[in-house]
This record gives C-alpha cells, sequence and structure tokens, in this order.
C-alpha cells in the first residue's frame, strides 16, 4: 500500500460543541492531506460514535481522537475516561485540542491518558499548521495499532 493510500484512509474524529471552532479545524485540515474527519457536537455523540451505536453503526474507527474539554452532555475528560478504559479503543490516540491553558485541565487530561494536550488555535493559518503538525507526526511518523478483527 501506498502512502498516498494510507493518507486517503485515515479517519479523525473532532470533538467539538463549537461549530466555528469545528469549521475552522476543518479548514486546517483541507489544506492537509487528511480527508476523513468526522465532527460530533458533544460528549454523549462522541461515544456513540466511538461505540457505533445509532445513529453510527457505519462509522469507521478513528484513527486519532481530538477532544475538547468543555462539552455538553459529557465533558471530555469523561469521554477521555471511557476511551481509554475500553480495550477496543485505548489504542485509539487521543488528542485533548481546548481553549483552556489551565494548569488543572492539562494536569486532568494526563492524568487520564490523553496523549497531547493542545490549545486551540485562533486563526486559520495557525490552523493549517497544527493540522500538518498533527498529520505529519500523528498519522504518519508515529507507528499506530492498526485494528484488526480481534481488537
Amino acid at each position: 500500500m501506498t502512502d498516498e493510500s494510507n493518507r486517503s484512509e485515515t479517519a479523525i474524529l473532532h470533538v467539538e460543541d463549537n461549530p466555528a471552532d469545528a469549521r475552522l479545524l476543518e479548514e486546517g485540515f483541507s489544506a492537509a492531506v487528511c480527508n476523513r474527519l468526522h465532527w460530533v457536537r458533544d460528549g454523549a455523540e462522541a461515544l456513540e460514535f466511538l461505540e457505533q451505536q445509532p445513529p453510527y453503526v457505519d462509522a469507521p474507527r478513528p484513527d486519532l481522537v481530538l477532544l475538547d474539554l468543555n462539552l455538553p452532555r459529557r465533558s471530555g475528560i469523561e469521554v477521555l475516561e471511557r476511551i481509554k478504559r475500553d480495550d477496543d479503543l485505548k489504542q485509539i490516540p487521543v488528542l485533548v485540542l481546548t481553549s483552556s491553558d489551565a494548569s488543572n485541565d492539562i494536569e486532568a487530561a494526563y492524568r487520564h491518558h490523553a496523549n497531547a494536550y493542545l490549545v486551540k488555535p485562533v486563526d486559520i493559518g495557525e490552523c493549517e499548521s497544527l493540522a500538518a503538525q498533527i498529520e505529519r507526526f500523528w498519522l504518519h511518523t508515529a507507528k499506530l495499532v492498526q485494528p484488526t478483527d480481534d481488537i
């Protein structure tokens, strides 16, 4: 399989309640190679997507999760805890992508096994740069577990 075909199969789940922030990230990733960015609006919807519950029964298993902390219905920390406790999901890298740079939020995210903590960019240029860095490192440089039938 070529590098180009691996890129087209990459799936990222973006969990973000703010449509403007979601759109900014989508634009940032459109400049990068990854083109399978899936957006959900809250923590409960994220878990439905990850667990392939209705209406997401055909959702792909994401290669990466970008997770906001301040979400309705279930907080980002609750979603992170659930992912990292689940044997089928815990190997998916979760990058907290939030507006908070408060030390207690950073500590809580890492305590619950976030793979990275990133502060949201404020403009499209910063977002394109961040998207390219995420894609380059997490989807091309880092070696991730590939899902199999028994995972």
